[in-house]
């Protein structure tokens, strides 16, 4: 079965505070209930926590190391879904049962194996 990678993009907070406790058991829900597709994910802590890291000149070249992500949105990427699903239809319909398709966007995209 190939494998998607759901990218989930919300409002930027901080999961591990209590106030999210509602919206975390609506994603433990969402676990039960694709949990024989999901082969893995995470929240992401807030995007303040961030850095973004450039090489200037290529390989080799200087390393610049700034604070904050890499693009400024008003939702964030704030976790992502490994699946395991059979095709894109497959991963989509899985998708919008996450609830950041319901108050932001999933974003699905097919992930490349690499052999060895």
């Amino acid at each position: 079965m190939p494998t998607y990678i759901a990218l989930t993009y919300t409002a930027d907070v901080d999961w591990s505070q209590p106030e999210q406790a509602a919206e975390l058991a609506e994603y433990r829900e969402f676990m039960a209930a694709a949990g024989a597709v999901v082969q893995g994910g995470k929240a992401l802590y807030p995007t303040a926590t961030a850095t973004t890291v450039r090489v200037t000149g290529g390989r080799g070249g200087d390393i610049v190391a700034t604070d904050g992500p890499y693009a400024e949105t008003k939702e964030a990427l704030t976790g992502y879904y490994l699946l395991d699903c059979a095709d894109l239809d497959e991963a989509v319909k899985v998708a919008a049962g996450l609830p950041a398709a319901w108050n932001g966007a999933v974003e699905v995209r097919p992930v490349v194996t690499f052999g060895g």
